[in-house]
C-alpha cells in the first residue's frame, strides 16, 4: 500500500530536477522561479536540490515541494558519510527521489528507504525503467513513481505512447494510489501535453529546462501545456 504522508500532491503536477548541473545561488534562483510559476498556475511543482542547498531553497520558496535527490535507509547513529532521512526532513525536505538511473539502488535498499521516508513523513518517489521494473517497484508501495526508459534520459526523445500506457497500466494494476510521472526526454510543451494525455499524473524535466536559452520561458511553455492538459 502507498504510505499516507501529510503533503499530498494533486495531478497534474510537475517536477524540475536540476540533478548536479547547478547548485548554490543558481539553484536557489531557479527554485524561486519555479515557486512563482507554481503559484501563478496553481499547480504542485516539485524541485529537487542538492542536500546542502535544501535549507536555502526551503527558506526562499513557499509553494514548491522541496525534494531531496537521494537518501540512505539508516537511522540516527552510525553511518558516516550517508544521507540521514531524519536530517533531510528536519531541513525541510518534503519528498525524496530514489533509484534514479544515475544512482540506482538494490531492491532491498529501495524497499528499506521507502519505509524510512514514510517514517519521517517524506513522500517517496521511486524510479523504474522497464515495464517489469515498474511493476516490481510498485509492489514496494512508494507514493509516486517516475517511469522512464534509462536509454532516453536526457536525449530529448520521449517514451513512445505504447511504453507510457503499458507502464501506467503496470503500476496501477499493482497499486492505483501511486501517482505516476512520465518524464524521459520531456523538453517541450508538446511533450508535456502528450504524456499527460496518455494518462500520466505528472511530468517534468532536466536538460530541456537547464539547457534552454531562457529557463523561465521554457518553464512557462511547459506549464502552459500542463494547464491545457488539465482542462
Amino acid at each position: 500500500m502507498s504510505s499516507s504522508n501529510p503533503r499530498l500532491v494533486s495531478p497534474p503536477f510537475f517536477i524540475v530536477n536540476p540533478k548536479s548541473y547547478i547548485y548554490g545561488d543558481e539553484a536557489v534562483d531557479l527554485a524561486k522561479t519555479v515557486d512563482d510559476l507554481a503559484t501563478q498556475y496553481d499547480v504542485d511543482c516539485l524541485f529537487t536540490a542538492q542536500a546542502v542547498d535544501i535549507p536555502r531553497v526551503v527558506a526562499e520558496t513557499r509553494r514548491v515541494i522541496v525534494t531531496a535527490q537521494n537518501m540512505d535507509p539508516l537511522v540516527p547513529g552510525r553511518g558516516m558519510g550517508h544521507v540521514l532521512p531524519d536530517a533531510l526532513a528536519a531541513a525541510g525536505a518534503k519528498a525524496v527521489v530514489l533509484n534514479h538511473a544515475e544512482n540506482p539502488l538494490t531492491l532491498g535498499a529501495l524497499d528499506a528507504t521507502i519505509v524510512r521516508a514514510r517514517e519521517v513523513g517524506m513522500l517517496s518517489i521511486a524510479c523504474a525503467d522497464s515495464i517489469a521494473q515498474c511493476r516490481a517497484v510498485a509492489e514496494l508501495g512508494p507514493d509516486m513513481m517516475i517511469c522512464e526508459p534509462t536509454a532516453l534520459i536526457g536525449t530529448g526523445t520521449t517514451s513512445d505512447d505504447g511504453y507510457v500506457r503499458a507502464a501506467n497500466d503496470a503500476v496501477r494494476s499493482v497499486n492505483p494510489d501511486i501517482l505516476i510521472m512520465q518524464a524521459a526526454g520531456v523538453s517541450t510543451g508538446d511533450d508535456v501535453y502528450r504524456v499527460l494525455a496518455q494518462g500520466a499524473d505528472g511530468t517534468g524535466g532536466t536538460s530541456g529546462i537547464l539547457g534552454a536559452p531562457d529557463r523561465k520561458i521554457k518553464l512557462i511553455e511547459m506549464l502552459d501545456a500542463l494547464a491545457r492538459a488539465r482542462g
